[in-house]
């Protein structure tokens, strides 16, 4: 475990990093998103984390939590009108 605490997110600074998946080192756990926006507690209950939303720029985004890999759907993505 790294002692500045990056072991508890993987982006422990908050610098706005969204890591994508790397094949063999990112869990495989893959979740289909309907918005470009999503929100990810790790699950919730005793295992998850703080909720937090995350923003798919292309085409997914993985949670620095948790590594949850979020993936837009074909079709979705519509809602940048703000």
């Amino acid at each position: 475990m790294a002692s500045d605490g990056s072991h508890t997110m993987r982006d422990a600074n908050l610098t706005g990093y969204t890591p994508k998946a790397t094949p063999g080192v990112t869990p495989e756990e893959i979740l289909p998103a309907h918005s470009r926006v999503v929100t990810c507690d790790g699950g919730g209950g005793a295992l998850g984390h703080p909720a937090v939303s995350l923003r798919i720029e292309a085409t997914q985004v993985t949670c620095p939590y948790c590594s949850r890999t979020y993936v837009l759907q074909d079709g979705a993505g519509g809602d940048d009108h703000h």
